[in-house]
């Protein structure tokens, strides 16, 4: 097969790749901060809500989610899900990459000294002046590099989005590979997958050095 028509072949694939990746992260991050937060909360109640949705969404496979996502409101309610299936990734993927980043937003506010809250409210900074302004900047300092392997992990797990039939590029790649009988499809896909890693890799190690302001 002409490389230049496997390329065009695999386009659309690779563009819902890309589109899965970037809503996931557009969803993910906020809403992780915000589960950080119910993890971190002094009301037991919601703490406990929000270990256990930590603890499901880290503890079962994300195809197994996937599946739940889709097939739930049909099963539970009854819903059409006609068309849902693109809506359902993004869901899927969002709720399960969020408790990943609410963990290392944990580990990030922990580790900040109390020190820093404490000076904050002598100098007359409110809660939220004080974690926008002093801590929020550190702990994203402090947490890229976890953020960086979670972001690069991403981009390989967009493949499972075929588990609900959305063809994405290692589907479509999958499909014409079994259509042609050949492995080129695959390879084009590998070379996708690298690359595309290695630009993600190397736009965070450069946002990296740009906040690592006192090396």
């Amino acid at each position: 097969m002409d490389l230049s028509v496997l390329l065009s072949q695999l386009a659309e694939g690779m563009l819902i790749s890309v589109e899965i990746f970037t809503l996931t992260l557009v969803f993910s991050l906020p809403l992780g901060l915000l589960v950080a937060f119910g993890r971190m909360s002094k009301n037991p109640i919601i703490r406990n809500i929000t270990k256990i949705y930590i603890s499901v969404m880290r503890g079962t496979p994300l195809m197994l989610q996937l599946m739940v996502v889709y097939f739930g409101p049909y099963y539970l309610f009854g819903w059409s899900i006609r068309g849902y299936r693109f809506l359902a990734v993004i869901i899927g993927f969002s709720i399960n990459y969020a408790a990943y980043f609410a963990e290392i937003y944990r580990g990030g506010i922990e580790s900040m000294e109390v020190g820093q809250y404490e000076a904050a409210k002598i100098l007359g900074y409110s809660k939220s002046q004080t974690f926008i302004k002093i801590i929020l900047p550190q702990v994203i300092k402090r947490i890229l590099p976890a953020v960086t392997n979670e972001i690069i992990t991403l981009i390989k797990d967009t493949s499972l989005a075929f588990v609900i039939s959305v063809s994405e590029m290692f589907t479509t790649a999958q499909a014409i590979a079994a259509a042609q009988k050949t492995t080129t499809p695959f390879i084009v896909a590998g070379v996708f997958y690298y690359v595309f890693n290695y630009i993600v890799a190397t736009t965070m190690e450069w946002v990296e050095k740009k906040v690592s302001y006192y090396r």
